[in-house]
């Protein structure tokens, strides 16, 4: 159990997650991730909840554990009643849907576990419809990214691409048959949001905490916004910024979907001025 919570490697070559936290195995549960294994703390009284899904579970698949290893294992002062491993869902960026008004997210080499669980949790409820990590970076199923995101990592598609070939792959169909964009994000961007005449479907990029964007994503963005502001620092947080973006990009949706925008579904104009 501690190699899966603590070794990425192991992980990935598993290719099973380690949960803690009952609303994270309840976001799971509700997304259908595959539960593989239940542990729980040798003679402590559980939930109606624990002990029903204590039930559905294999009876090889549950682990009483000694209570002093099971408080061990645990990041909290007070652990939860369970803690949990998945089985990591099969994705590919070649599967990643794309509608008119899709809203995709690319995170270019994210290095902070609590940035990426912000986002996804913040993307999961702006109607992102899927969350690229370009590169080597955070695991986005470290358990405190997933601890992070509040479980939102499990109801938004993630897709861990690991050349650029693949993402240029992928932009050729969605710049092509769906007549997508990219835009990228900076503090010394071209334009600001509100002058990007963006349009759906789009591909919003975040660049690493401390470099930025790549030099090769820099190039394959349609345009680089910025976000206007004021002050002596000279950037926001990365998740602060992704989650100012994001939700100009779904206010957009949002009135793309209700038909208050003039035919077609550019940003711009009286009705879709990105404030």
């Amino acid at each position: 159990m501690e190699s899966l919570k603590t070794n990425r490697s192991k992980r990935t070559k598993l290719r099973q997650g380690f949960i803690e936290g009952i609303e994270s195995i309840k976001q799971a549960i509700a997304a259908d991730i595959v539960i593989s294994r239940i542990i729980y703390a040798k003679g402590r009284e559980l939930s109606d909840w624990a002990l029903n899904l204590i039930e559905s579970l294999p009876i090889e698949s549950v682990i009483e554990m000694d209570p002093q290893l099971y408080h061990d294992l645990c990041d909290r002062e007070e652990p939860s009643e369970i803690i949990a491993t998945f089985e990591y869902p099969n994705r590919d960026i070649s599967d990643a849907r794309i509608s008119d008004d899709s809203i995709f997210l690319l995170f270019d080499r994210p290095s902070d576990k609590g940035n990426l669980g912000s986002i996804i949790r913040t993307a999961n409820s702006f109607g992102v419809d899927g969350i690229f990590i370009l590169g080597h970076g955070v695991d986005p199923f470290d358990p405190k990214v997933i601890r992070s995101s509040l479980g939102g990592v499990f109801h938004t598609p993630v897709y861990h691409i690991t050349s650029m070939d693949s993402l240029l792959n992928w932009l050729t169909i969605f710049r092509g048959s769906h007549a997508g964009s990219m835009i990228g994000s900076d503090s010394s961007g071209d334009r600001v949001i509100s002058q990007a005449g963006v349009t759906t479907p789009v591909v919003l990029v975040l660049g690493n905490e401390a470099k930025g964007m790549s030099k090769s994503i820099q190039e394959s963005c349609d345009v680089v916004v910025q976000i206007p502001g004021q002050g002596n620092v000279n950037s926001l947080n990365v998740a602060c910024a992704g989650s100012i973006l994001l939700w100009e990009l779904y206010k957009s949706k949002m009135k793309y979907n209700s038909n208050e925008s003039p035919a077609g579904n550019q940003f711009t104009g009286e009705h879709y001025k990105l404030l």
